[in-house]
């Protein structure tokens, strides 16, 4: 029994790592430039208002719940570990 949940969460620790790490490389990158540095990074634009709905946001959305699962089960692979 422990033998197929330490295959599974190990499968399921690659695939959310291998996630992570494309998801964040594919992200473009929160720097504005010079406008950013002097203005504090308040520029508005059309797009502010949707600010939730771009490619981005989707793709931090992404990060944050691929994050959340391989902390999930790396807690769980421990605690199984601990236990046996």
């Amino acid at each position: 029994m422990v033998g197929k949940i330490e295959i599974i969460s190990g499968i399921l620790l690659l695939i959310s790592s291998i996630l992570i790490i494309l998801v964040v490389l594919v992200q473009e990158g929160k720097d504005q430039g010079m406008t950013s540095a002097i203005g504090g990074g308040q520029n508005d634009s059309f797009y502010s208002g949707n600010i939730g709905n771009t490619r981005d946001a989707k793709l931090s959305k992404l990060t944050k719940v691929c994050t959340v699962i391989f902390f999930i089960v790396t807690i769980v692979v421990d605690f199984i570990a601990y236990r046996y």
